[in-house]
């Protein structure tokens, strides 16, 4: 091999499209798909073009290698521990997990493997996640002297107050079935079966109408965050304007006239 030819780098995300469902693959497999700070900008560009791309109507989240996402990337971070650095790099990852709920369309994590820290963060900051029942998930700052703040934003937000607790505070690893129970997955299923049942899933949303699926997905984040009086005004306007589209008109009349609705494709 040239030495010209060995200077020449993977991408450490890939992208790929299929039929509206656009992967993203993160690609750092020796450092466990940890987020550097260039990982984390890529992911954010990618999510923002997405984003504005009405012909995708699903996301896919997955992990090359062994992990899914080791979580930050602690040599980086040991390098530079300059407070205007670490808060930095804090904040990159803050805006990316963020326009994951901003996107209009639904995004699914493909956890394959272990998920620790901000890499279990991302599973529960995903809209939904499918594991296998090989993966694994903690929240393992603690371990290090490390509070997961961040994580646990998303976390607090996936599980139980108990749950979430005892995983921020102990480090402990819980597995496939366990996350399930909790709440922090929606399905487990055997390794072989993981694309298979991550393309069910987005297929079944991608074929819904493109404008009830995103506007439902920004109502169900505003509604969250909101007390109950505000959460059904929001929910009554939102529904209001889903009333007037095209693609509420056309499913009424296919469930009125049984027949399969032929949906708007633009």
């Amino acid at each position: 091999m040239s030495s010209a030819a060995s200077l020449v780098q993977e991408p450490i995300l890939f992208c790929s499209d299929a039929d509206g469902i656009t992967t993203l693959t993160l690609n750092r497999p020796k450092q466990f798909n940890s987020l550097s700070g260039a990982l984390l900008a890529e992911m954010h560009t990618a999510l923002g073009t997405i984003g504005n791309d009405p012909s995708v109507r699903v996301v896919v989240i997955a992990g090359n290698g062994a992990a899914f996402c080791a979580g930050h990337d602690l040599k980086e971070m040991r390098a530079n521990r300059s407070r205007e650095a670490v808060k930095e790099l804090f904040e990159r990852c803050c805006r990316m997990m963020i326009t994951i709920s901003e996107i209009p369309q639904p995004v699914i994590a493909r956890v394959h493997g272990i998920a620790t820290a901000a890499g279990c963060q991302l599973v529960a900051q995903c809209d939904l996640a499918v594991a296998s029942a090989t993966a694994r998930f903690a929240t393992s700052g603690i371990n290090v002297g490390l509070f997961c703040s961040t994580p646990g934003v998303a976390v607090s937000r996936n599980l139980s107050r108990k749950r979430a607790f005892e995983m921020l505070f102990t480090g402990d690893f819980i597995d496939a079935q366990t996350a399930l129970f909790q709440g922090l997955v929606n399905r487990v299923v055997p390794i072989e079966a993981l694309d298979s049942e991550v393309e069910k899933l987005a297929r079944t949303i991608a074929a819904k109408p493109r404008v009830a699926v995103s506007a439902g997905k920004r109502l169900f984040y505003k509604q969250l965050e909101a007390g109950l009086e505000q959460a059904y005004a929001l929910a009554a306007e939102a529904i209001t304007c889903n009333m007037m589209t095209d693609e509420a008109a056309e499913g009424i009349a296919a469930f009125m006239e049984k027949r399969p609705p032929r949906w708007p494709t633009s």
